[in-house]
């Protein structure tokens, strides 16, 4: 999907999910399904994790990244981008942009985890920093941004490049579901604004029907469960407060909302303890270093019982881990609870 084509504003189509895959072979790691007897032993059922905490700058968002800046036509790649993100994302555009060979700045919360920060400016993003908590207005900023240096904005998830990028994400779930037997099963995703989890459904929908997308939240921030019960967008009431910081978006996206209503089932939210407790037990039981925020699907899949909704309590669940970028004090403080 070309940024200039006349449906730019509209949600991709799985064709798009496979365009954006195509440009990506090569580029983004197919990232493994993961199964821990131990785990499923916890859990009460067959949990399969999807490892994109293995991912390219460690999160799923280089592969949103690198569709967006593929999707613009050279001379509007050439004068860069700007994206706006709390850590993964803009690591995921700096990357993209440093292989590129463009410039990119991220407009990023002061208060991110200084890893996420350290990292976008190593990849050789430019950082300017908002006052989050204050309620300064991010979007305003990469706006100015934008108009002033004549650059181009990769959204974090309300743009059809992106959703298409983190779409492919859901063509791997579906092969590998496949593989591993699976033909019925919630697949349950970590959700902010809702790229990955609209991105997912739409990959889901054509290639496995079988799999049902829910997406999961940070109790307090679950703009997104609660936008699907109303059946209208609903807002956030704080934009800081919890350890889930990756994850932390005001609303759901004008694009990926009427997706996730018409695709995914009922969202779910966690508590902060819970998303911890489900970094200790993917480290314990799979070797993995997950953030909070790329936790807390495997937290709903280890604390809810009425998952299946109607169907068969011991059917299989599907986690996206969907990002290991956690600052060693809060991964401590995880371990800390094995």
């Amino acid at each position: 999907m070309r940024d200039d084509a006349p449906d730019a504003c509209a949600a991709p189509t799985l064709a798009d999910i496979h365009d954006a895959a195509s440009r990506l072979r090569g580029r983004a790691v197919r990232t493994p399904l993961l199964e821990s007897d131990l785990l499923n032993d916890a859990a009460g059922r067959r949990v399969l994790v999807k490892a994109e905490s293995l991912q390219r700058t460690g999160s799923f968002k280089f592969r949103g990244a690198w569709s967006k800046l593929t999707s613009l036509d050279a001379a509007t790649r050439a004068r860069g981008v700007v994206a706006i993100s709390s850590g993964n994302h803009a690591q995921g555009v700096a990357l993209a942009a440093r292989l590129l060979g463009v410039r990119a700045v991220i407009v990023m919360p002061a208060d991110a985890p200084a890893a996420k920060r350290e990292g976008a400016r190593a990849l050789g993003a430019e950082l300017a920093l908002y006052d989050r908590a204050g309620g300064e207005d991010r979007d305003a900023l990469a706006a100015s941004l934008c108009a002033r240096e004549g650059m181009a904005l990769a959204h974090p998830f309300d743009d059809p490049a992106v959703i298409a990028g983190q779409g492919t994400v859901g063509l791997e779930i579906a092969e590998q579901a496949r593989e591993a037997g699976v033909a019925r099963a919630e697949v349950l995703v970590c959700c902010g604004g809702g790229g990955l989890t609209s991105g997912v459904a739409l990959a889901l929908e054509g290639a496995a029907p079988g799999l049902r997308v829910r997406p999961v939240e940070p109790e307090g921030f679950d703009d997104v469960a609660r936008s699907l019960r109303a059946g209208a967008p609903q807002r956030n009431a704080r934009s800081a407060g919890s350890v889930c910081d990756a994850i932390l978006t005001p609303a759901p996206g004008r694009l990926t909302l009427p997706v996730m209503a018409r695709l995914c089932g009922p969202g779910i939210a966690v508590s902060d303890d819970a998303a911890l407790s489900a970094m200790a037990q993917a480290f314990a039981r799979l070797r993995l270093a997950l953030e909070p925020g790329g936790a807390v699907a495997l937290a709903a899949a280890l604390t809810r019982a009425d998952l299946a909704e109607g169907g068969d309590p011991a059917d299989p669940v599907m986690v996206v881990a969907s990002g290991g970028n956690v600052d060693p004090s809060v991964f401590s403080a995880a371990l800390a609870l094995v």
